[in-house]
């Protein structure tokens, strides 16, 4: 079964998604991160965000995820870099990177086949990104659109960037997500939107346990479940 998690940034998509494939018995893949990787590979080979700078960075990127312990982990160039994809750098330029048509094109085709490999070994497989529900995978069996205020969105982000290390301020955090969100859902190429056949979920005032209930019912009452 293929479960889609859509919604802005911060709204809680990674936790709830991965610990709900945890509870399900699937596996789960955080599209985002993978976005992330394709933004650090640009930082890398200090390539422009533009047709171009894809031009010269696509070829030989090699974006991957590898599962320990049930857990993802985002790979570049074979290097392990899910703490790496998580600074404010990589926040800066992910979403201009990301609006470009072959990024995207090469992304999509690459969470298929990941998607769709990881169902068929482990039963199922729960994505979270922008648009798995209406670009990657429109055919879902359950799709969840996340939504929260921005106050709360830009607390959690903020915390990630001190876990990770980075001295980001409250404001900072705000006004990147104000910037993200407006990229995401006025871009030309799959902006960010709910799926008509999407259920929302408000996560501002839910605890992540809540969350996760939310998501973990709804595909236990899909008829393919247990299937």
């Amino acid at each position: 079964m293929i479960v889609t998690i859509d919604g802005p940034a911060g709204s809680g998509k990674s936790t709830t998604a991965q610990r709900a494939a945890a509870q399900l018995g699937y596996v789960y893949l955080d599209t985002g991160a993978m976005y992330r990787a394709v933004a650090l590979g640009f930082l890398r080979a200090d390539a422009p965000a533009t047709p171009e700078g894809a031009d010269r960075v696509l070829p030989a990127l090699d974006v991957d995820v590898a599962y320990r312990d049930d857990t993802m982990q985002v790979v570049l160039g074979g290097e392990q870099v899910s703490t790496q994809i998580r600074t404010a750098e990589v926040g800066a330029v992910v979403s201009d990177i990301s609006t470009l048509a072959p990024v995207r094109d090469y992304m999509a085709e690459e969470q298929r086949r990941i998607g769709h490999e990881q169902a068929e070994e482990h039963g199922g497989v729960v994505l979270d990104g922008r648009d798995t529900g209406t670009v990657v995978f429109p055919e879902a069996a359950v799709k969840i659109f996340m939504v929260a205020d921005l106050e709360e969105r830009a607390r959690r982000r903020q915390q990630e960037y001190e876990a990770a290390g980075e001295d980001v301020s409250f404001d900072e955090v705000r006004a990147e997500i104000e910037e993200r969100d407006r990229q995401d859902r006025n871009r030309d190429i799959a902006p960010l939107r709910r799926a008509e056949d999407a259920v929302v979920l408000d996560t501002t005032d839910r605890t992540i346990a809540e969350q996760v209930s939310f998501v973990v019912d709804r595909v236990k009452a899909h008829p393919a479940w247990g299937t």
